[in-house]
This record gives C-alpha cells, sequence and structure tokens, in this order.
C-alpha cells in the first residue's frame, strides 16, 4: 500500500475540536496554516509569499494531547499520511488536503515548551469480584479528564534533568 507521508511545519489555525464517538474512540481536528516564505532581493528582507491551509486530523490518545496540549498561533510539526478529498457542495467542487497525523509537536526552533507524560490507566478484569478486589470496593471507576491547558511563563526556569 503506498502512502504519501509529509512532514509540515506551520500554525495553529483554528482551535482543536475534540469529538468522542458512541464507541469510545477519539478525535481531534484543527486547520494548520502553513506559509512559504521568501527572500526579497529588492527589499533585502524575508516575506511571506503564499499560505497552504490543511485539516489536520489526531485520533485516540494523540487526539486528547493536542486539545490539552495546542492553541491558536502556535507554531507546530505535524507528521502523518497526506490525503485529498474531493467533494461538491451547492454545485461546485472542492478539494481539500487532509493530514492524519502520527505525530505532532511544538516547533522549537521558535519557542520553547515543557513536555509532561501522560500515563494510560491499565485496563480493569472483567470479572466484578477481580474488579473489586483490584480497585476497592468503595473505589469508583472514571475514565481519565483531559488534562487543563497549563501554558508556562515566558522566562520560566526550565525543569531540572
Amino acid at each position: 500500500m503506498n502512502e504519501t507521508l509529509v512532514t509540515v511545519v506551520g500554525n495553529v489555525a483554528t482551535e482543536p475540536d475534540y469529538r468522542e464517538a458512541a464507541n469510545g474512540s477519539s478525535s481531534a481536528r484543527f486547520r494548520l496554516a502553513a506559509s512559504v516564505r521568501r527572500w526579497d532581493r529588492s527589499k533585502e528582507e524575508w516575506a511571506d509569499a503564499y499560505t497552504s491551509f490543511y485539516t489536520v486530523w489526531a485520533w485516540r490518545a494523540l487526539a486528547a494531547n493536542v486539545v490539552a496540549s495546542l492553541g491558536v498561533g502556535e507554531p507546530v510539526v505535524v507528521q502523518g499520511k497526506l490525503r485529498i478529498r474531493e467533494e461538491e457542495r451547492e454545485g461546485k467542487r472542492w478539494l481539500s488536503a487532509d493530514i492524519d497525523a502520527v505525530s505532532i509537536g511544538h516547533d522549537l526552533s521558535r519557542g520553547t515548551s515543557v513536555f509532561r507524560r501522560v500515563t494510560q490507566p491499565r485496563p480493569l478484569p472483567a470479572d466484578p469480584v477481580r474488579m473489586a478486589a483490584a480497585v476497592g470496593a468503595s473505589a469508583e471507576v472514571t475514565a481519565p479528564a483531559i488534562p487543563d491547558r497549563e501554558p508556562a511563563a515566558v522566562g520560566a526556569e526550565a525543569p531540572p534533568f
């Protein structure tokens, strides 16, 4: 199977939209703006040539992490599978470029970021007796919440390694 893998550097153009399907699978999407910059010899400065927009799709754990980590205007690097969609709306033909993301991260050439590892809960046994023993008779079993986004303060001290 031939797939077109791409790496796109750009800025988050829309707030990530998180959705959870009835079957429990989660997805998130956002628009990515990637501007081409060229050296303008006459002005002797860099200038934007044109901007391409992509719809980035993230699935499962990546979707939750995208919503908790990304905001509009932030520089990111997205790697994934390029998919060109064609559809007709109101009698007009529309083409859109989608990226099914494999990996998304902040572009560290343009700023700093703080990484927090997300631990995935272990699946509990299906047997109620073993489940009660595993979590305790009075404990509630709840799905993990999407962590609140806490942007690092500018000039904040980096955590020790």
